[in-house]
């Protein structure tokens, strides 16, 4: 075998450094001229092969390669090759070339030795140097701090033809410290380069960008070390060896004679960490959607939700007559107005804000928007100056299109009872039970079935979108109203007025549980197993209560899709498991036979009396509400007939609003039973390795692999990787709630909150969004999964988040405390319903707050105070699983 390789006959033996210059030989940049020493003529100058190999500690490889001595016929061969390079004796610089040196995972760089102005007759002697450096001690820690093997390959050694520079430094074809890709930075001394590169000497720096300007210089002295037009041309060399090995490098130059050379290219290693912060800006906020998709969602929810946003709000926007050029225009703000990030959706928020800006009135809609979806934080204003636009001739066209828009509000208004009566005469037709039976359908069927599902619903999603763009718009203007003309600025006039609305189907629920529990109140031991039992045992006496039987079919027919995380397609239902649902009848049943006082009052404290019923407290509150109104108006017969039409119809949206997400609930049951009978198919056919691995993949790698469509047929590895990246997304800790990220999502972004945490630690009071009045003093519970959760009668529930499956718990919750949330969010439409004191948005309160710690809260002001710290921290539950 040759021990001396030239560039013209390489192999995968010379090392990093050498291997990148080999590649760079033949185009057209300048390399000065050299030869590799293979690295195997190291272990042919090694007296004791052996010893090496079996080397276990530091010292016994120094001792090892003490006595390094190339052979007689290796010496000629380096002799012959350098009279090849160096004719006229001309001196080398003798570097090393590492086989791992100068990757694009580790870099080596400045830990092997380098050597240069060697004359020839000293090469053999800086070859041995270079050998010995590459298993010194700080080579060896560097490898056990990187995990990489113990014992180190034995380097290559490069000779080059040495370049006496008249200035010399290092470019870099991106900036390694900021992220920036578009920017090459030129470092620059007199001189060779070795005093810049050890770090011993500052150097000019120069910053040029892409459209070769000198966008920032740094001079060490009076005059710069370089010109102009060399700077750009390093910085051009840089850039050539960027597009050469599609990654950007850090290379070292000189100039001698004029003439630039480039000495090396190694890749920047640390980019990889690094976002580009000249990458497009995005915003993502969680606010209420975590109360839909809370910790970590499954691909299959994710790529379902995904489409339907994108559906319905495109459709929406036709709806409100937004030119159709316009709409198209803004194609892929509608195709990414949800996002993923480590497993958990979020809102792309600056795409929302596009799709509002579409619509009329954003300057005043925006704020209403942001009440919706619970955004405490609007946006900076050189963003919103860059959504809404500035130009005249876009002013003149928005101004024409609101005349449009205007017109399809004043139609849509008028006919919304229609719509929304026609919207659930549509659904109820599409989900009738299929024939055959999903469970007897074949996988193609069920593709169909689907697809017909979509079309007839999904892209005609029309009444729940215009319901909740009014709702933002009369509930937004009530309470605009209830502040300028009722004096209320930061009250809870405007909630006192909602409650108690009747006919919401989110509080039907509770009371059906509050029925079956009361008829079981005197079946003792029924009642205990169905605190205590298992599933089974209490299936095998539901017989023997037919009436409760009953109720309970009824029951599940209806709402038997509501689940905690009920929009998530992985979660399991009630029809599925129903054990969540007994046990919240059996506690509130033997309570109900209890003989105690559930409610212990303090002197001054509102508790809620929960084991007998609901209580007027809501009634009282709007009545008193609407006395104030009296009041107020009873001079300006004109502000009481424009409020009362604004609080008509704030009350009639904020209803249907509540009544129409529960018709989603109902959409994304069925599609969830589909894909479990796909899931069935695949795993019957051996396509999966058990059926709930369907939720592993995307809505359109299902469809596309039933249709010959699938870029990737091997589902169960591709559902193996997911299935580690996800089980990594939930050890790990989620990004923050609200962040920005630069260029590429995934790349270098580290998803936390820009700004320092505003949360207070020290305190006793905490301040929410309060809706639903009443103060409450007693003892929370935290809970962070209410799966075989009591709540005792006189407790107050603390939550992150709750969504419709928690409904079970606000019967016997003395009152509502939640993390997360808005004003027209479930807990707080819910909790005004029922009469429950509430607050929600109360940042760090489940950190704050522990179980068995003592609070007073007021619904009507938002806040909470800490009486008593007694509390426990709360147990952490697993996540939700697919079932």
């Amino acid at each position: 075998m040759k021990q001396i390789i030239f560039p013209d006959n390489v192999n995968d033996q010379i090392g990093g450094k050498a291997q990148a210059l080999a590649s760079l030989q033949n185009t057209s940049l300048p390399i000065p001229a050299w030869f590799v020493v293979a690295p195997s003529s190291f272990w042919l100058s090694l007296s004791s092969i052996q010893a090496l190999i079996f080397a276990t500690t530091e010292e016994e490889i120094q001792a090892a390669i003490s006595e390094l001595q190339p052979p007689e016929n290796l010496c000629r061969e380096i002799a012959g090759a350098l009279q090849i390079l160096c004719p006229n004796g001309e001196s080398v610089a003798v570097r090393s070339s590492a086989i791992d040196e100068d990757d694009a995972e580790f870099s080596f760089a400045g830990q092997l030795e380098s050597f240069l102005f060697a004359p020839p007759n000293e090469v053999i002697e800086r070859i041995i140097d270079v050998w010995r450096s590459g298993f010194s001690e700080r080579i060896l820690t560097y490898r056990r701090e990187n995990n990489l093997s113990f014992l180190p390959k034995a380097p290559a050694v490069m000779i080059q033809r040495m370049i006496k520079a008249d200035a010399a430094g290092v470019a870099f074809g991106a900036n390694a410290i900021t992220g920036q890709r578009n920017i090459a930075i030129v470092s620059a001394v007199q001189g060779i380069g070795v005093a810049l590169v050890s770090g011993e000497c500052d150097a000019d720096t120069f910053h040029v960008n892409r459209e070769a300007e000198i966008v920032a210089r740094k001079l060490v002295g009076n005059s710069p070390v370089l010109s102009d037009d060399q700077i750009k041309e390093i910085a051009k060399l840089v850039r050539a060896c960027n597009q050469h090995f599609n990654r950007p490098q850090d290379i070292e130059w000189a100039i001698e004679n004029g003439q630039i050379w480039l000495l090396q290219s190694r890749p920047i290693t640390t980019l990889k960490n690094l976002a580009d912060p000249d990458g497009a800006l995005n915003l993502w906020d969680n606010s209420n959607i975590a109360e839909s998709y809370g910790g970590v969602t499954t691909p299959l929810t994710f790529s379902f939700a995904r489409r339907a946003y994108e559906e319905v709000y495109r459709q929406f926007c036709r709806l409100m007559l937004v030119p159709e050029a316009t709409i198209q225009q803004h194609d892929q703000t509608f195709k990414h107005m949800l996002g993923l990030i480590h497993g958990r959706v979020f809102y792309n928020l600056l795409n929302w804000y596009r799709v509002l800006a579409m619509l009329p009135g954003f300057k005043i809609n925006r704020r209403f928007m942001e009440q919706m979806m619970g955004v405490k934080e609007g946006l900076p204003e050189c963003l919103l100056a860059e959504i809404e636009g500035s130009g005249k001739g876009e002013k003149l066209r928005d101004s024409l299109n609101l005349l449009i828009t205007i017109g399809g509000l004043i139609k849509n208004q008028f006919i919304l009872p229609k719509t929304i009566a026609a919207f659930y005469a549509r659904l109820n037709d599409a989900l009738q039970d299929a024939n055959p039976a999903l469970n007897e359908m074949r996988a193609d069927e069920l593709s169909a079935y689907y697809r017909r599902i979509e079309a007839q619903l999904l892209k005609r999603w029309d009444a729940p979108l215009i319901n909740d763009f009014f709702a933002m718009i009369f509930y937004g203007a009530l309470r605009s109203l209830v502040e300028k003309w009722c004096g209320n600025k930061g009250g809870n006039l405007q909630n006192n007025l909602l409650c108690g609305e009747g006919d919401i189907i989110s509080a039907e629920p509770a009371r059906r549980i509050q029925e079956m529990a009361e008829g079981l109140k005197n079946t003792p031991e029924f009642v205990a197993l169905l605190c205590q039992g298992s599933i089974e045992n209490i299936n095998s006496h539901l017989e023997e209560f037919s009436i409760f039987n009953s109720q309970l079919a009824t029951y599940l027919q209806k709402f038997g899709d509501r689940c905690l995380d009920e929009l998530k397609l992985e979660s399991a239902t009630l029809n599925d498991d129903p054990l969540m649902l007994f046990r919240s009848i059996g506690h509130l049943a033997k309570r109900m036979d209890s003989d105690e006082d559930p409610v212990a009052t303090a002197p001054g404290t509102v508790l809620r009396a929960v084991a007998t019923g609901f209580p007027p407290l809501p009634n009282s509150s709007r009545l008193t509400a609407e006395q104030q109104l009296k009041t107020i108006f009873s001079a300006h017969p004109i502000r009481r007939v424009i409020f009362n039409w604004v609080l008509r119809n704030a009350r009639a949206r904020v209803r249907d609003r509540e009544n129409l997400r529960f018709e989603r609930t109902r959409l994304f049951g069925r599609a969830r039973r589909l894909f479990i009978e796909i899931g069935k198919r695949f795993y019957a056919d051996n396509l999966l390795n058990e059926p709930c691995d369907i939720f592993y993949l995307e809505v359109e790698e299902i469809l596309g692999f039933i249709a010959g469509a699938a870029t990737t047929t091997n589902l169960k590895a591709l559902v193996a990787v997911r299935k580690t990246e996800f089980e990594q997304h939930r050890q790990a800790n989620a990004p923050a709630d609200r962040f920005e990220t630069r260029g590429i999502i995934h790349q270098g972004n580290q998803f936390q909150s820009i700004k320092t945490a505003s949360v207070s630690t020290i305190g006793d009071t905490r301040q929410g969004l309060g809706c639903c009045p009443g103060i409450v003093r007693g003892k929370v519970r935290v809970i962070t999964d209410p799966r075989n959760t009591v709540i005792q009668p006189s407790e107050i529930l603390v939550a992150e988040r709750t969504d419709p499956g928690w409904i079970m718990l606000f019967p016997a919750a003395a009152a509502v405390l939640v993390e997360r949330g808005s004003l027209l969010s479930h807990a707080a439409i819910v909790a005004r319903e029922m009469g429950i004191p509430a607050i929600v948005s109360i940042a760090g309160i489940t950190q704050w707050l522990r179980d068995g710690d003592e609070v007073e809260m007021d619904g009507s002001s938002g806040i909470v105070r800490k009486v008593a710290a007694t509390g426990t921290v709360p147990r952490a539950v697993a996540s939700v699983t697919c079932a």
